[in-house]
């Protein structure tokens, strides 16, 4: 591949193509759009109210380049530690080599949707205030049960299934 003769009995090495590392490559797919929903973000994003400590996913928006977080944190749930006119800070964790660090990064609003993981948690909490209110205790996450017995009838008999033996067809 590497080198080639010009009519002037030069080597010279042939060009290629560099594998670029720039700030958004590889990148197509993460920050298009989906499909049918091009276009002007929605005023709603902007009205959606953020508080400090209010669980947020970090979701970027190709179509707003202002306040685009790194795409390392496209999908990331993180935590407001501050909140500003347009953006919205951010705690979130980022693992390097074998630590995790703290990252604080800002992200405008459109780049950042509420979180729905503490749903669950915050249904089940309301699920045992009720229950204690009505006098019985809370009820608590169980692993599930194992399985229980069956009894199986044997109308016919029980076949050996075994390999066929290699034959080769030539």
């Amino acid at each position: 591949w590497g080198l080639f003769r010009t009519n002037k009995n030069k080597l010279l090495s042939k060009k290629k193509m560099v594998n670029s590392k720039g700030y958004r490559n590889k990148t197509r797919s993460m920050f298009s759009r989906d499909f049918r929903a091009h276009g002007m973000e929605h005023l709603s994003t902007y009205l959606v109210t953020y508080k400090v400590g209010d669980y947020v996913d970090v979701k970027v928006n190709g179509a707003i380049h202002k306040g685009m977080p790194h795409k390392y944190y496209h999908g990331k749930t993180g935590r407001v530690f501050n909140v500003t006119k347009r953006a919205i800070g951010i705690e979130v964790n980022k693992r390097v080599g074998n630590r995790i660090i703290y990252k604080r990064i800002h992200a405008r609003v459109e780049h950042v949707r509420k979180s729905r993981c503490k749903e669950d948690f915050k249904r089940r909490v309301a699920i045992n205030k009720r229950r204690l209110s009505d006098g019985l205790r809370p009820i608590k996450r169980l692993p599930s049960r194992p399985k229980g017995e069956k009894v199986v009838s044997l109308k016919h008999k029980p076949q050996t299934i075994s390999a066929l033996k290699y034959d080769p067809m030539y």
